[in-house]
Protein backbone atom coordinates (compact mmCIF):
# COMPACT_ATOMS: atom_id res chain seq x y z
CA UNK A 1 0.00 0.00 0.00
CA UNK A 2 1.53 3.36 -1.03
CA UNK A 3 1.73 5.90 2.27
CA UNK A 4 2.00 8.24 -0.48
CA UNK A 5 -0.54 10.12 -2.62
CA UNK A 6 0.50 8.39 -6.16
CA UNK A 7 -0.90 9.31 -9.60
CA UNK A 8 -0.70 6.68 -12.17
CA UNK A 9 0.51 8.75 -14.88
CA UNK A 10 2.68 12.18 -14.91
CA UNK A 11 2.08 13.88 -18.07
CA UNK A 12 5.00 16.98 -18.52
CA UNK A 13 3.59 19.45 -20.85
CA UNK A 14 0.40 20.88 -21.10
CA UNK A 15 0.44 21.23 -25.61
CA UNK A 16 -1.82 19.34 -27.45
CA UNK A 17 -0.29 16.14 -27.61
CA UNK A 18 0.11 16.06 -23.97
CA UNK A 19 -3.61 17.24 -23.82
CA UNK A 20 -4.24 14.25 -25.50
CA UNK A 21 -2.35 12.23 -23.50
CA UNK A 22 -4.26 12.99 -20.46
CA UNK A 23 -7.42 12.73 -22.08
CA UNK A 24 -6.74 9.07 -23.59
CA UNK A 25 -5.41 8.24 -19.49
CA UNK A 26 -8.25 9.18 -17.98
CA UNK A 27 -10.39 7.03 -20.62
CA UNK A 28 -8.25 4.32 -19.21
CA UNK A 29 -9.55 5.18 -15.53
CA UNK A 30 -5.71 6.20 -15.20
CA UNK A 31 -4.92 8.66 -12.07
CA UNK A 32 -3.91 11.59 -13.97
CA UNK A 33 -1.75 15.02 -13.89
CA UNK A 34 -0.69 17.53 -15.94
CA UNK A 35 2.36 19.83 -14.90
CA UNK A 36 2.72 22.76 -17.75
CA UNK A 37 5.28 24.96 -17.11
CA UNK A 38 3.49 28.43 -18.60
CA UNK A 39 0.06 30.06 -17.40
CA UNK A 40 -2.08 28.27 -20.09
CA UNK A 41 -3.02 25.05 -22.07
CA UNK A 42 -1.86 24.87 -25.82
CA UNK A 43 2.17 24.99 -25.58
CA UNK A 44 4.03 26.82 -28.16
CA UNK A 45 0.49 26.48 -30.71
CA UNK A 46 -1.33 28.65 -28.33
CA UNK A 47 1.90 30.88 -27.11
CA UNK A 48 3.33 31.36 -30.51
CA UNK A 49 0.89 31.38 -33.06
CA UNK A 50 -2.71 31.09 -32.18
CA UNK A 51 -4.10 32.28 -35.07
CA UNK A 52 -2.17 30.66 -37.83
CA UNK A 53 -3.98 27.61 -39.44
CA UNK A 54 -2.81 24.46 -39.18
CA UNK A 55 -3.22 21.56 -42.04
CA UNK A 56 -2.04 18.83 -40.90
CA UNK A 57 -4.88 17.75 -38.46
CA UNK A 58 -6.72 15.30 -39.29
CA UNK A 59 -10.59 15.58 -40.03
CA UNK A 60 -9.89 19.30 -40.57
CA UNK A 61 -9.50 21.09 -43.51
CA UNK A 62 -8.16 24.11 -42.28
CA UNK A 63 -8.06 24.77 -38.27
CA UNK A 64 -6.17 27.73 -36.16
CA UNK A 65 -4.42 26.88 -33.40
CA UNK A 66 -6.85 28.58 -30.60
CA UNK A 67 -9.36 26.54 -31.95
CA UNK A 68 -7.50 23.56 -31.84
CA UNK A 69 -6.67 23.84 -28.22
CA UNK A 70 -10.12 25.14 -27.46
CA UNK A 71 -11.46 21.65 -28.63
CA UNK A 72 -8.71 19.72 -26.62
CA UNK A 73 -9.82 21.48 -23.76
CA UNK A 74 -13.19 20.89 -24.28
CA UNK A 75 -12.45 16.99 -24.64
CA UNK A 76 -9.87 17.52 -21.42
CA UNK A 77 -12.66 19.30 -19.32
CA UNK A 78 -14.96 16.46 -20.10
CA UNK A 79 -12.48 13.75 -18.49
CA UNK A 80 -11.04 16.06 -15.27
CA UNK A 81 -7.51 15.37 -15.48
CA UNK A 82 -5.82 17.37 -12.73
CA UNK A 83 -4.38 20.49 -14.36
CA UNK A 84 -0.97 22.75 -12.35
CA UNK A 85 -0.51 25.63 -14.66
CA UNK A 86 2.95 28.47 -14.00
CA UNK A 87 4.80 25.47 -12.58
CA UNK A 88 8.12 23.72 -13.93
CA UNK A 89 9.58 20.40 -13.33
CA UNK A 90 12.91 20.80 -12.04
CA UNK A 91 13.92 16.92 -11.34
CA UNK A 92 12.51 14.01 -10.63
CA UNK A 93 13.67 10.77 -8.39
CA UNK A 94 13.16 6.97 -8.30
CA UNK A 95 11.33 5.81 -5.87
CA UNK A 96 10.01 2.73 -4.55
CA UNK A 97 6.87 2.75 -5.89
CA UNK A 98 7.22 5.05 -8.89
CA UNK A 99 8.81 8.72 -8.85
CA UNK A 100 9.25 11.73 -6.67
CA UNK A 101 9.12 14.57 -8.59
CA UNK A 102 10.26 17.95 -7.68
CA UNK A 103 8.39 21.15 -9.14
CA UNK A 104 8.98 24.74 -8.90
CA UNK A 105 5.94 24.87 -6.30
CA UNK A 106 5.86 21.48 -5.06
CA UNK A 107 6.73 18.10 -4.42
CA UNK A 108 4.32 15.62 -5.70
CA UNK A 109 4.62 11.77 -6.85
CA UNK A 110 3.60 9.10 -9.70
CA UNK A 111 3.89 5.85 -10.54
CA UNK A 112 4.88 6.90 -14.12
CA UNK A 113 5.79 9.76 -16.09
CA UNK A 114 4.99 10.78 -19.94
CA UNK A 115 7.27 13.67 -20.90
CA UNK A 116 5.04 15.57 -23.76
CA UNK A 117 7.21 18.88 -23.57
CA UNK A 118 7.55 19.70 -27.05
CA UNK A 119 11.03 21.54 -27.86
CA UNK A 120 11.55 22.27 -24.31
CA UNK A 121 10.09 24.69 -21.42
CA UNK A 122 8.72 27.82 -22.44
CA UNK A 123 8.18 31.24 -21.06
CA UNK A 124 7.75 34.99 -22.27
CA UNK A 125 10.69 37.22 -22.70
CA UNK A 126 9.52 40.02 -20.76
CA UNK A 127 9.63 44.07 -20.90
CA UNK A 128 12.93 44.78 -19.26
CA UNK A 129 12.06 47.46 -17.07
CA UNK A 130 12.46 47.82 -13.44
CA UNK A 131 8.30 48.41 -12.61
CA UNK A 132 7.45 46.60 -15.46
CA UNK A 133 6.22 43.57 -12.64
CA UNK A 134 4.10 46.16 -10.84
CA UNK A 135 1.83 46.27 -13.94
CA UNK A 136 2.14 42.13 -14.81
CA UNK A 137 -1.44 40.59 -14.55
CA UNK A 138 -3.66 43.86 -14.45
CA UNK A 139 -2.35 46.17 -17.60
CA UNK A 140 0.72 44.21 -18.90
CA UNK A 141 0.10 40.86 -20.69
CA UNK A 142 2.86 38.76 -22.11
CA UNK A 143 0.18 36.16 -22.96
CA UNK A 144 -3.84 36.40 -24.55
CA UNK A 145 -5.63 33.78 -22.96
CA UNK A 146 -9.38 35.77 -23.60
CA UNK A 147 -9.81 38.37 -25.85
CA UNK A 148 -13.32 39.45 -25.01
CA UNK A 149 -11.32 40.60 -22.01
CA UNK A 150 -9.73 43.45 -24.63
CA UNK A 151 -13.40 44.28 -25.98
CA UNK A 152 -13.83 48.11 -26.52
CA UNK A 153 -10.30 48.85 -24.89
CA UNK A 154 -7.43 50.95 -25.93
CA UNK A 155 -4.47 49.04 -26.11
CA UNK A 156 -0.59 48.58 -27.02
CA UNK A 157 0.71 45.74 -28.63
CA UNK A 158 4.79 45.58 -28.94
CA UNK A 159 6.83 43.35 -30.53
CA UNK A 160 7.35 42.25 -34.04
CA UNK A 161 7.17 39.38 -34.88
CA UNK A 162 4.73 36.74 -36.26
CA UNK A 163 2.89 36.48 -33.12
CA UNK A 164 2.59 40.34 -32.24
CA UNK A 165 1.26 40.51 -35.37
CA UNK A 166 -1.45 37.69 -35.45
CA UNK A 167 -2.31 39.58 -31.94
CA UNK A 168 -3.09 42.98 -33.68
CA UNK A 169 -4.84 40.95 -36.29
CA UNK A 170 -7.02 39.32 -33.92
CA UNK A 171 -8.14 42.17 -31.71
CA UNK A 172 -8.35 45.01 -34.23
CA UNK A 173 -11.95 44.08 -35.09
CA UNK A 174 -13.26 44.46 -31.22
CA UNK A 175 -10.66 46.58 -29.32
CA UNK A 176 -11.37 50.76 -29.56
CA UNK A 177 -7.54 51.30 -30.54
CA UNK A 178 -4.17 49.78 -31.08
CA UNK A 179 -0.90 50.89 -30.55
CA UNK A 180 2.06 48.35 -32.21
CA UNK A 181 5.15 49.27 -31.27
CA UNK A 182 8.34 47.89 -32.69
CA UNK A 183 11.77 49.05 -32.62
CA UNK A 184 12.06 49.05 -36.65
CA UNK A 185 9.76 50.17 -39.52
CA UNK A 186 9.86 46.29 -40.93
CA UNK A 187 8.52 43.05 -39.26
CA UNK A 188 9.30 39.57 -38.98
CA UNK A 189 6.25 38.69 -39.71
CA UNK A 190 4.09 37.02 -42.99
CA UNK A 191 3.72 39.93 -45.69
CA UNK A 192 -0.17 38.91 -46.52
CA UNK A 193 -0.73 39.50 -42.13
CA UNK A 194 1.61 42.54 -42.54
CA UNK A 195 -0.87 44.01 -45.50
CA UNK A 196 -3.66 42.86 -43.78
CA UNK A 197 -3.13 45.03 -40.80
CA UNK A 198 -2.20 47.81 -42.69
CA UNK A 199 -5.85 47.49 -43.78
CA UNK A 200 -7.32 48.19 -40.15
CA UNK A 201 -7.23 51.06 -38.33
CA UNK A 202 -4.18 49.71 -36.28
CA UNK A 203 -1.80 52.78 -35.47
CA UNK A 204 1.76 51.78 -36.60
CA UNK A 205 4.61 53.35 -33.80
CA UNK A 206 7.80 52.74 -35.57
CA UNK A 207 10.62 52.82 -34.59
CA UNK A 208 10.30 53.15 -31.22
CA UNK A 209 10.74 51.36 -27.29
CA UNK A 210 9.10 52.03 -24.44
CA UNK A 211 11.44 53.56 -21.73
CA UNK A 212 9.35 53.70 -19.20
CA UNK A 213 5.96 52.79 -17.69
CA UNK A 214 3.77 54.47 -15.14
CA UNK A 215 0.11 54.03 -13.53
CA UNK A 216 -2.22 56.66 -15.03
CA UNK A 217 -5.45 56.72 -12.83
CA UNK A 218 -5.57 52.56 -13.45
CA UNK A 219 -4.83 53.42 -16.94
CA UNK A 220 -1.25 52.57 -18.28
CA UNK A 221 0.92 55.28 -19.27
CA UNK A 222 3.57 54.52 -21.93
CA UNK A 223 6.89 56.78 -22.35
CA UNK A 224 8.20 55.73 -26.28
CA UNK A 225 12.15 56.77 -27.13
CA UNK A 226 12.17 56.61 -30.96
CA UNK A 227 15.09 54.70 -31.64
CA UNK A 228 18.85 56.75 -32.70
CA UNK A 229 17.13 59.87 -31.19
CA UNK A 230 16.00 61.91 -27.92
CA UNK A 231 12.53 62.03 -29.73
CA UNK A 232 9.79 61.00 -27.27
CA UNK A 233 6.13 60.38 -26.78
CA UNK A 234 3.64 59.21 -24.53
CA UNK A 235 0.59 56.75 -24.64
CA UNK A 236 -2.13 56.02 -22.39
CA UNK A 237 -3.55 52.83 -22.56
CA UNK A 238 -5.98 50.33 -20.63
CA UNK A 239 -3.46 47.20 -21.36
CA UNK A 240 -0.42 46.36 -22.90
CA UNK A 241 0.65 43.33 -24.61
CA UNK A 242 4.19 42.51 -25.09
CA UNK A 243 5.50 39.96 -27.40
CA UNK A 244 8.57 39.78 -27.74
CA UNK A 245 9.07 36.02 -28.47
CA UNK A 246 9.69 32.95 -25.67
CA UNK A 247 12.92 31.49 -24.60
CA UNK A 248 12.91 27.59 -24.28
CA UNK A 249 15.64 25.75 -22.12
CA UNK A 250 16.31 22.19 -21.98
CA UNK A 251 18.42 22.40 -19.38
CA UNK A 252 15.61 20.72 -17.58
CA UNK A 253 15.65 18.00 -19.53
CA UNK A 254 19.53 17.69 -19.47
CA UNK A 255 18.72 17.42 -15.93
CA UNK A 256 16.40 14.48 -16.40
CA UNK A 257 19.20 12.07 -16.73
CA UNK A 258 17.68 10.47 -19.63
CA UNK A 259 19.72 8.89 -23.04
CA UNK A 260 19.52 11.80 -25.43
CA UNK A 261 19.52 12.22 -29.10
CA UNK A 262 19.63 14.92 -31.97
CA UNK A 263 18.11 17.50 -29.22
CA UNK A 264 15.26 15.16 -27.72
CA UNK A 265 14.97 12.32 -25.64
CA UNK A 266 15.63 8.53 -27.62
CA UNK A 267 12.64 6.34 -26.74
CA UNK A 268 12.41 2.77 -28.00
CA UNK A 269 9.35 1.42 -30.06
CA UNK A 270 7.15 1.02 -27.06
CA UNK A 271 8.24 5.30 -26.85
CA UNK A 272 9.94 4.36 -23.32
CA UNK A 273 12.97 5.96 -22.08
CA UNK A 274 16.78 5.00 -20.87
CA UNK A 275 14.73 4.60 -17.45
CA UNK A 276 12.01 1.96 -17.19
CA UNK A 277 8.06 3.69 -16.38
CA UNK A 278 8.99 7.37 -18.16
CA UNK A 279 7.87 7.57 -21.78
CA UNK A 280 8.21 10.05 -24.05
CA UNK A 281 5.71 11.75 -27.02
CA UNK A 282 5.68 14.10 -29.53
CA UNK A 283 8.43 16.42 -30.52
CA UNK A 284 10.77 15.74 -27.95
CA UNK A 285 10.97 11.57 -27.99
CA UNK A 286 13.63 10.61 -30.71
CA UNK A 287 13.21 7.26 -32.58
CA UNK A 288 13.94 5.64 -35.88
CA UNK A 289 11.63 7.42 -38.60
CA UNK A 290 10.29 9.97 -36.09
CA UNK A 291 8.39 12.51 -38.03
CA UNK A 292 7.87 15.75 -35.78
CA UNK A 293 4.51 16.34 -36.59
CA UNK A 294 1.71 17.09 -34.46
CA UNK A 295 -0.45 13.98 -35.56
CA UNK A 296 2.56 11.93 -34.98
CA UNK A 297 2.38 12.67 -31.28
CA UNK A 298 -1.52 12.72 -31.20
CA UNK A 299 -0.63 8.85 -32.36
CA UNK A 300 2.29 8.60 -29.71
CA UNK A 301 -0.27 9.57 -27.03
CA UNK A 302 -2.63 6.23 -26.87
CA UNK A 303 0.68 4.67 -26.75
CA UNK A 304 2.62 5.81 -24.42
CA UNK A 305 -0.66 6.02 -22.26
CA UNK A 306 -1.39 1.84 -22.53
CA UNK A 307 2.30 0.82 -22.49
CA UNK A 308 2.61 3.22 -18.60
CA UNK A 309 -0.33 1.25 -17.74
CA UNK A 310 0.86 -1.67 -18.39
CA UNK A 311 4.26 -0.88 -16.60
CA UNK A 312 1.82 -0.43 -13.63
CA UNK A 313 -0.69 -3.29 -14.08
CA UNK A 314 1.11 -6.00 -16.11
CA UNK A 315 -1.55 -8.23 -15.61
CA UNK A 316 -4.24 -6.12 -16.86
CA UNK A 317 -6.35 -6.91 -20.35
CA UNK A 318 -5.01 -3.76 -22.52
CA UNK A 319 -8.07 -1.98 -23.75
CA UNK A 320 -10.33 -2.16 -26.68
CA UNK A 321 -12.42 0.12 -28.73
CA UNK A 322 -13.00 3.74 -27.31
CA UNK A 323 -16.53 3.55 -27.54
CA UNK A 324 -16.31 0.93 -24.47
CA UNK A 325 -13.23 3.12 -22.69
CA UNK A 326 -16.10 5.37 -22.74
CA UNK A 327 -18.68 3.40 -21.43
CA UNK A 328 -16.30 2.14 -18.52
CA UNK A 329 -15.52 5.41 -17.36
CA UNK A 330 -18.97 6.63 -17.62
CA UNK A 331 -20.09 3.88 -15.08
CA UNK A 332 -16.96 4.34 -12.97
CA UNK A 333 -18.17 8.34 -12.65
CA UNK A 334 -21.56 6.93 -11.22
Amino acid sequence: MHTKDYYDITIIGGGPVGMFAATYARMRLAKTQIIESLDQLGGQVQALFPSKKIYDIPAFPAVTGSELVQQLEKQLEHFSPDVFLGETVEGFTKVEDGFEIKTSKRTTYSKTIIIATGAGAFEPRKLKLANASDFEGSNLHYLVTDIEKFRGKDLAIAGGGDSAIDWALELAPIANSIHLIHRRDKFRALEANIAALKQTDVIFQTPYLISELADNQGKLKLTLNKVRSDETKELTVDHLLVNYGFSSSSKAMEAWQLTLENRGIKTNIALETSTPGIYAIGDIAQHEGKLDLMATGFGEAPTAVNNALLYIYPDKRQPAHSTQLIKKFEEAQN
